[in-house]
């Protein structure tokens, strides 16, 4: 589906504060925006090396030392057993705030969630291989009827930089996308609820990294909302209930629908109605 592009600036997020306090493998401690010129990443195995009937010294989802990154054969150390062996360059992917995939396919997006220490829920970002610029969402799925499966949803861009799943709900950031989507499902198979597991991963990524500040607003009375506040242009206030995504979204669907009759939106709604 077509989105016109929101005629609003750019608008760019700013970093969140990073106190010193130790990092745990929780959802909220992926969401910290990483400051400019900061290379924070870790890296996974995503296949098995080496494959066939030989046992393997390196598995599928553990977590690497990367020791040497030259050449086509990369040099790396096992989170799990210690081994250090080199391998190839494509047998590794590195992740970066816990959950967004450097240069992995779809097919082992899937066989990375459908391990068995994942669950409903665990999901993963990864660059989407179609489209510059442009992300994939996967997420594991429990079929009580059937055996598990991982759904994918692309994640598009607008020109001013914002993302989105539906045109509806737009986002400055990934972060905030995971924010949004780890509290309501909102047209996703489900909530998001872990990063895909990496095993050996118990004190992965710096020290540095802590659980961002996230403030819960509660629920919107669209009676107290003026609607001047929706569409303008200036910075909101503090205690404004009124998000930047939610002004965003609103301005998008004005523009999807400002040269559509007003007759045929009145017969839409009725019908719908009836």
């Amino acid at each position: 589906m077509g989105v016109v592009p929101s005629r609003r600036k750019e608008i760019t997020a700013e970093p969140r504060p990073q106190p010193n306090t130790p990092n745990n493998q929780s959802l909220d401690s992926s969401l910290v925006l990483t400051p400019p010129g900061t290379n924070i990443s870790v890296a996974v195995a995503v296949c098995n090396f080496p494959s066939g009937q030989v046992e393997p010294i390196i598995r599928m989802g553990e977590q690497l030392k990367l020791l040497s990154e030259e050449g086509e054969w990369w040099k790396v150390e096992s989170a799990v057993t210690g081994k250090n062996c080199c391998i190839p360059s494509n047998h590794i992917a590195k992740i970066s705030h816990r959950w967004l995939y450097e240069g992995i396919s779809r097919t082992k997006a899937e066989e990375l969630l459908l391990l068995p220490y994942n669950r409903e829920g665990s999901f993963l970002i990864r660059e989407s291989q179609m489209r510059k610029g442009c992300y994939s969402l996967s997420i594991r799925h429990t079929n009580h009827a059937s055996w598990d499966c991982v759904k994918h949803y692309r994640i598009n861009r607008l020109e001013n930089g914002w993302l989105y799943i539906s045109p509806s709900l737009t986002f400055p950031s990934l972060h905030e996308l995971v924010d949004s989507y780890s509290e309501t499902g909102d047209g996703l198979c489900c909530c998001l609820k872990q990063p895909c597991f990496i095993q050996g991963s118990t004190s992965n990524f710096c020290h540095n990294l802590s659980k961002p500040i996230v403030v819960s607003k509660p629920a919107i009375n669209w009676q107290e909302i003026n609607s001047s506040d929706l569409l303008a242009e200036g910075p909101l206030p503090e205690d404004s209930r009124i998000s930047l995504g939610l002004r965003e979204a609103v301005t998008t669907y004005l523009l999807m629908t400002e040269n559509q009759p007003l007759d045929d939106t009145l017969v839409k709604k009725r019908s719908r109605n009836t």
